[in-house]
């Protein structure tokens, strides 16, 4: 169980939080900087949940305590006294996120929880640049280049045609497809054989960001830019200066960083804001996106010259349903990768589980078919992966190639209703974590008082809606 360090002035509010989370975290409680500094030194705290007016004392002390400790937790800053220059000082000293009073609790919860996730797929993203910066053995899956790519389906040997042909270009790359299709790691061998640097691939998820702070990310800031800006940052694209800079959901970008982006592949420059000064770059730039650009430009929502500039070459992810005879092939590379990972035995799938595997239709692909693979592997107490073994969502609705099924459905008809879905949803999220509501309820992205609450109306003798 993660710890978590609950800081308020208010012993009132402190026993709350402590009453409301002490279920999902082991709580820790301070009434002041001092307070707070001695537990911060003396124990190994995973969050921080800290106010900003503290007595005589300030939140934003208690987050420079914290982030001056080896490993310093994620922070949430409370205030009742809330606004933009507040929050962004809080961002700038080190806050995770920003919330006012009064608070609610559950989405306290599930704030909590994101920013446990947030740091977690820091950490896997650390490892993983780590391991990818060399080669495996010989007989090992290849981290590198064409390596990363699995499949032998016609699709795929396009993709891979197309990628030997424009990777050791400069020219700008535009990767379409579905979410989970894997564009990234198509952005990660474009630049593997580009020959540029292999430590100089930088990437931005443009729909991550506010329009300002997206700005300030790409371009960089000077000093006294804006309010909280203390001193001059250097933006990505600099950052990526004579390598790879990846661009995550394009077309999410706001209407002004679309000019200024624009610009910077027009000119080869760049501008830091708050600055007028040219900053000349050298920079592949690849973008990705799940949505089709030529109906956000239809739609005014998106510049057409900017689309011009970025569809010089263009690649389609295609779906996991329309490369099926790769599933056997991305499966077995999981089962390796997470035997590996946990200690476990690598276990061959049964027949039935790969029948179940193909079957399905992969609305998340390639991403959802790896999540299905680890679970798998760490369910099973056997010596094969069998079907009781996969995850429940596969079993939630009728697969494509299911027999008697004339078509594709999400569900029986008469189970077309929001609480049959909400409740088949409840089932299969308990029976996936064993039972383990907490787990549960993380899966489901909602608190565990809230799933108590539904399973307590669900078991109700009349719970019959008026």
């Amino acid at each position: 169980m993660k710890t978590l360090l609950i800081v308020d002035d208010e012993k009132a509010t402190r026993d709350a939080l402590r009453m409301a989370l002490e279920e999902s975290f082991d709580c820790y409680l301070a009434a002041d900087l001092k307070q707070a500094t001695l537990v911060l030194k003396n124990e190994d705290v995973d969050l921080l949940l800290t106010d900003l007016r503290l007595g005589g004392d300030s939140g934003m002390e208690v987050l420079d305590v914290a982030n001056s400790r080896p490993n310093p937790p994620v922070s949430l800053m409370m205030t009742a006294y809330g606004s933009v220059d507040t929050a962004v000082e809080a961002m700038r000293r080190g806050a995770w996120h920003f919330v006012t009073k009064p608070l609610n609790l559950d989405e306290v919860e599930l704030l909590l929880k994101r920013a446990v996730r947030s740091r977690s797929l820091e950490k896997e993203n650390k490892i993983l640049v780590r391991e990818n910066e060399s080669l495996r053995e010989s007989g090992a899956k290849t981290s590198k280049g064409l390596g990363r790519l699995i499949g032998s389906s016609a699709p795929m040997a396009k993709v891979t045609g197309i990628i030997e042909q424009i990777a050791q270009t400069r020219a700008t790359v535009l990767i379409e497809g579905e979410s989970g299709t894997g564009k990234e790691v198509v952005a990660h061998v474009l630049h593997d054989l580009s020959g540029r640097p292999g430590e100089k691939f930088v990437a931005v998820n443009c729909a991550a960001l506010s329009p300002q702070l997206l700005e300030s990310e790409l371009f960089g800031h000077e000093k006294g830019a804006f309010t909280g800006a203390t001193q001059r940052r250097v933006g990505r694209f600099e950052q990526a200066h004579g390598g790879t800079l990846f661009l995550d959901e394009i077309g999410e970008i706001d209407s002004a960083t679309q000019v200024k982006l624009l610009r910077a592949l027009s000119e080869r420059t760049i501008e830091r804001v708050g600055s007028n000064t040219p900053v000349p770059i050298d920079v592949r730039v690849i973008t990705a996106t799940n949505k089709h650009l030529t109906d956000l430009v239809a739609e005014g929502e998106f510049r057409e010259d900017l689309f011009f500039r970025l569809n010089v070459l263009a690649i389609h992810m295609p779906p996991l349903r329309e490369r099926r005879e790769d599933i056997v092939l991305l499966a077995n590379a999981f089962l390796q990768e997470f035997a590996e990972e946990n200690g476990r035995p690598e276990k061959p799938l049964t027949e039935a589980a790969m029948t179940r595997l193909v079957a399905y239709n992969w609305p998340g692909n390639v991403r959802e078919l790896r999540t299905a693979i680890e679970h798998a592997v760490v369910m099973s107490n056997q010596s094969s992966l069998d079907i009781q073994h996969l995850p429940e969502f596969l079993f939630s609705g009728k697969a494509l190639t299911e027999p008697n099924s004339e078509k594709n459905t999400l569900a029986p008809t008469e189970e077309f209703n929001l609480h049959a879905l909400e409740q088949r949803a409840i089932h299969g999220a308990l029976t996936a974590t064993g039972g383990n509501r907490t787990k549960a309820a993380e899966l489901l992205g909602i608190s565990r008082r809230t799933l108590q609450r539904k399973l307590r109306d669900t078991s109700s003798p009349d719970n019959t809606a008026t």
